[in-house]
């Protein structure tokens, strides 16, 4: 007997469903499963966790934070990346900021919960946190020297063109003093919460400053990764950091350069990339080397 043509199409979606379970949930997955367990794999497929006095400590793929309860860099450690994924190196939430190099202005709310840094201001406080914990020069172009955007809203009589009139600091609040006392004449003023000083007809008006042209704290001191997890640092950010750790464990500041030498990688196949400094692993050779006294 021939089924029913809305029977025979409702049989066949059924099949196509059975079909594509076993196939996609089930050989699928398990064949993934089986080829993670191959010698050289395993490994990787677990995580590449990285194991210390019998303990895991972390992973290869996944940088972490260096810092005490209160969230504090630990000054005997290496001191990874800034991380946007979460609370901060979290697999779970990885992800960028997604603020971009347009974002200069902070949102300065009555209520400090709707109160926002731009990517301006994180970068001056991260600079300016970085040379205070490693005794370097923290300036850097658009960077005020108490760690915000060096940011005006400029005024002028008829809109974008004409005298000025009048000028805010916008990244800045009392009780702080203007980053600068004036501007083509006129004082300074400071933000005061709850305004929005661009759609009032400010004009945004970065200042560069006096700061070098390349800042004494490198980049990636100062920005996120992409994911929020990258487990590595620049030559550049380890190199200003020896000091420190070389202080804080009696060391030849000499052992600690030769020991980041060791933990430093080269560019994918001699041309791609940067070279990188595996934390993780350096900071557990610190602990085997030179144990904090």
């Amino acid at each position: 007997m021939r089924l029913p043509n809305w029977l025979a199409r409702h049989l066949a979606a059924l099949r196509a469903v059975l079909v594509l379970t076993v196939l996609l949930g089930l050989a699928y997955p398990l064949a993934l499963v089986a080829v993670g367990r191959l010698p050289g794999l395993a490994d990787r497929a677990d995580g590449s966790l990285i194991s210390a006095g019998g303990r895991t400590v972390g992973s290869a793929l996944i940088g972490q934070s260096f810092t005490d309860a209160d969230g504090d860099p630990v000054p005997r450690y290496f001191q990874s990346r800034p991380s946007a994924a979460g609370d901060g190196y979290d697999p779970t939430a990885t992800a960028a900021s997604n603020l971009g190099p347009e974002s200069v202005v902070d949102t300065i709310a009555t209520d400090p919960a709707d109160s926002g840094p731009s990517l301006l201001t994180q970068v001056c406080a991260r600079s300016l946190a970085v040379a205070e914990l490693d005794g370097v020069d923290g300036r850097r172009p658009y960077c005020t020297t108490d760690g915000v955007g060096a940011v005006l809203a400029v005024f002028r009589a008829d809109g974008f063109t004409g005298p000025v009139v009048r000028v805010v600091s916008v990244n800045q609040v009392a009780p702080a003093t203007p980053f600068l006392a004036s501007y083509e004449g006129v004082p300074v003023e400071l933000a005061r919460p709850g305004h929005d000083y661009v759609a009032e007809g400010g004009v945004v008006t970065p200042v560069r400053g006096d700061a070098p042209d390349e800042p004494a704290v490198p980049a990636d001191a100062v920005t996120a990764s992409g994911s929020g997890l990258d487990p590595h640092i620049s030559p550049a950010y380890a190199e200003i950091q020896v000091a420190r750790v070389a202080r804080e464990r009696g060391v030849d500041p000499a052992r600690i350069q030769r020991l980041v030498d060791e933990h430093t990688r080269g560019r994918g196949l001699g041309f791609l990339g940067e070279p990188v400094v595996d934390v993780l692993r350096l900071n557990l050779a610190l602990d085997r080397r030179y144990p904090a006294p």
